[in-house]
């Protein structure tokens, strides 16, 4: 029985995958952040059982606890990858030698508003979840990863290709996973280990309502009122109406579901027709034209 591990499953993609995968018949480990989170899911798979399920016996759920900025839980996470895939701990780094057949890096935040309001700690929060924390993940990943000719996908965004305006942490993370996985799918395919990114576009999870709580957080100095004193609306607008057009976080599941069953992996899967659009609109356009629309669409 292959052996995943997938983060950020408390709920939203993460949660999707996690079932999706097991209901097929892989171990997954699941990464949460408390233990309610990976007792409902659990109680989630057991409650999904039905007979005629190709695997009614087979996959199973085991939680995890695992923040990503957290070295120590990342070592921890190594140990047990060794002790479920009956590998040995013990390389200088603290990863296991068992063989892990999947990786799916899908931790993370959402934030936005004008960058010049978003605090540096903030910033540097994001980039630590988003982006830092899923390096170090894979780093102390690899050799149980090498031991199972395994597989890392990384879960982008179309915000990895286009940036848009009062989303400049998330962009500059996503655009970060997008040269991990570059520069990885190429170092690590003599250790047989394939990479891919996958790059969804709206899609209906708890990120939104997150991002709307934040964005009725963010407080515009008077100062700078002619500059930003709209935003708060147009953001509101912008998070609604994408929250609205998003496709289901199954859908994204059944992506990496495909990704990880497939002979070959592609380097990217783009989800999503409103992502598949922009990324085009972008390649298409020039700087300045596309600036003018995504002012537009943004409210800027």
């Amino acid at each position: 029985m292959p052996t995943a591990l997938v983060t950020g499953t408390s709920t939203g993609i993460g949660q999707a995958t996690a079932l999706r995968l097991a209901r097929a018949g892989w171990t997954v480990l699941a990464g949460v952040r408390d233990s309610a989170a990976g007792e409902r899911l659990v109680e989630q798979l057991a409650d999904g059982r039905r007979p005629e399920d190709p695997h009614p016996s087979g996959g199973r759920i085991e939680p995890l606890m695992l923040d990503v900025t957290d070295d120590r839980q990342i070592a921890q996470a190594a140990e047990r990858v060794g002790e479920l895939t009956g590998g040995a701990a013990g390389n200088e780094a603290g990863s296991a030698v068992g063989g892990l057949d999947a990786l799916v890096n899908n931790a993370g935040l959402g934030i936005s508003g004008p960058l010049e309001l978003i605090s540096m700690q903030d910033i540097r929060r994001h980039l630590e979840v988003n982006l830092l924390g899923q390096v170090a993940l894979t780093k102390a990943m690899l050799p149980a990863l090498r031991a199972a000719d395994g597989r890392i996908v990384f879960l982008s965004s179309v915000g990895g290709r286009v940036a848009m305006a009062f989303t400049g942490p998330y962009a500059a993370a996503k655009h970060g996973l997008e040269a991990i996985g570059d520069v990885l799918r190429v170092e690590l395919h003599s250790s047989g280990i394939q990479v891919a990114l996958v790059e969804p576009g709206s899609v209906a999870t708890p990120i939104w309502g997150k991002s709307l709580d934040a964005e009725r957080q963010l407080v515009v100095p008077p100062e700078l009122t002619k500059q930003y004193g709209h935003v708060p609306a147009a953001m509101a607008k912008n998070i609604r109406n994408t929250e609205k057009r998003g496709i289901s976080p199954e859908q994204v599941a059944q992506t990496i579901q495909t990704a990880l069953a497939a002979r070959r992996m592609k380097p990217r899967y783009v989800v999503g027709r409103d992502a598949r659009a922009m990324i085009a609109v972008r390649r298409l356009l020039p700087d300045r034209l596309f600036d003018r629309l995504s002012k537009l669409a943004m409210g800027a």
